[in-house]
């Protein structure tokens, strides 16, 4: 039986968020990252470099994309990041992204039809998805962003790279979510409500065991949510999605013990 892939460790990942992510050596206790935080981060991570998600959109305090590119170098020093990734502000966001899966999501979306969007506008009845004319939009700025990370990637040979894309009116809610890998994603008036207030929707949680990092560390892959209501109309692509994941997670050695749920709930204010 093949062996395991060497376990990690543990205390160079803590300080590699400490210093990169949050206050660095000298500062009080107090504004230190906590040890579970900074071990979730890097599981977070390595589920990007194992191939179990295109990216994941960062949110560890203040830490933007020049320390989140700090952050990535040291964890390949810690032996964890061997891959190549990028690093991609976008809106005052910043996003980890694996090159070439998160360019792979961005052609899938552009080949579907119909493509997977949902109009969660407040002024709609209700969520709806989107006709050809209404996905237009976010279609063109799923292209532009294509083509800008086909530009990043042969711009430098280096394993971490960055860039930040001129998001200027993009749907981010929608582009975001299309990079996270999420099946379905929302979109609606830039700067306005949604109708997603009481509206019964179906959270899709996919979570799993990291023994490689730290025994009993249970790292979140994903997380997305549908409407309950055009659940039978996504049926094809919800399978699609936990298929993929199912076969990504039988083809790498980091994680253990897949766990995806599904439960409905409704919320009286969703914020996207």
């Amino acid at each position: 039986m093949a062996a395991g892939p060497e376990a990690l460790p543990v205390p160079l990942l803590v300080a590699a968020a400490r210093e990169a992510l949050g206050a660095g050596p000298g500062a009080g206790r107090r504004r230190r990252l906590p040890a579970a935080r900074a071990l979730q981060a890097a599981g977070e991570v390595l589920a990007v470099t194992a191939g179990l998600k295109p990216a994941l959109l960062w949110d560890c305090g203040a830490a933007g994309p020049a320390e989140l590119w700090r952050y990535l170098g040291r964890l390949r020093e810690a032996g964890l990041a061997p891959g190549r990734l990028h690093v991609l502000g976008m809106g005052g966001s910043a996003l980890v992204l694996r090159p070439g899966l998160a360019r792979g999501r961005l052609r899938a979306v552009l080949r579907s039809r119909p493509a997977p969007l949902v109009e969660v506008s407040a002024e709609r009845r209700g969520p709806a998805l989107c006709g050809p004319a209404e996905a237009q939009p976010v279609l063109r700025h799923l292209t532009a962003l294509l083509g800008h990370l086909r530009d990043a990637e042969a711009a430098s040979a280096e394993p971490v790279t960055s860039s930040e894309v001129a998001a200027g009116d993009w749907n981010l809610c929608a582009v975001a979510g299309v990079l996270l890998g999420y099946p379905a994603v929302y979109t609606f008036a830039q700067g306005a409500e949604n109708c997603l207030a009481l509206t019964p929707l179906r959270v899709f949680t996919a979570q799993a065991c990291c023994p490689r990092i730290q025994d009993g560390l249970r790292v979140r892959i994903s997380s997305f949510s549908v409407p309950e209501s055009l659940c039978a109309q996504l049926r094809d692509v919800l399978d699609a999605w936990c298929q993929e994941l199912r076969e990504a997670f039988s083809a790498q050695t980091d994680f253990v013990d897949l766990c995806i749920s599904s439960e409905v709930v409704s919320l009286p204010a969703v914020a996207l």
